[in-house]
């Protein structure tokens, strides 16, 4: 992925199809400002399927982790994972 390109959602509008198309084609996120304040990022599909894929794989070794010291501790009080994922996961 390259360097981000940063600009205004006055710009974003009036060139969004260009925008898109580097996201997709040249790898390049757009960052879209408003009144000079980053407020969201357009990224490909591609890469942002692979950073949700990431974000999954990241919330599933925290809560592993989780498990694994609450097992340490004992068993008192204790959930099982999906219990405790189902807590964590806003409802779909």
């Amino acid at each position: 992925m390259n360097e981000p390109v940063t600009t205004s959602a006055a710009e974003v509008r009036k060139h969004l199809a260009d925008v898109i198309d580097r996201a997709r084609r040249v790898e390049t996120p757009t960052i879209i400002t408003r009144r000079g304040k980053g407020e969201a990022v357009i990224v490909g599909i591609d890469e942002y399927r692979r950073l949700h894929e990431a974000a999954e794989r990241y919330e599933d070794e925290w809560l592993n982790r989780l498990a694994d010291e609450a097992e340490a501790a004992g068993t008192d009080g204790s959930v099982f994972l999906e219990e405790m994922a189902a807590l964590v996961r806003p409802a779909d």
